[in-house]
């Protein structure tokens, strides 16, 4: 479990695969937090950063940004 967290980090710090390698990491945290309840509270915290950066995406200078192009959400309307 440890080494697919090692290469679930590399890939978010490079930024390929973005919100498949945030979800993945949810699921790890999950899983952790059942095995060692003594770091429940990391857990929740790895977890809630990772559902959160699946959400928002990669950054700017990210390679998916760069495959894929950058994606902008106009809130205000017009």
């Amino acid at each position: 479990m440890e080494i697919v967290a090692i290469g679930v980090g590399a890939l978010l710090l490079i930024g390929l695969v973005t919100p498949v390698a945030a979800a993945v990491v949810v699921l790890l945290e999950i899983a952790f937090a059942f095995v060692l309840p003594a770091h429940v509270e990391d857990s929740i915290l790895l977890g809630s950063l990772g559902a959160a950066l699946a959400t928002l995406g990669p950054g700017l200078r990210s390679i998916d940004a760069r495959l894929f192009g950058r994606r902008r959400i106009d809130i205000g309307g017009r």
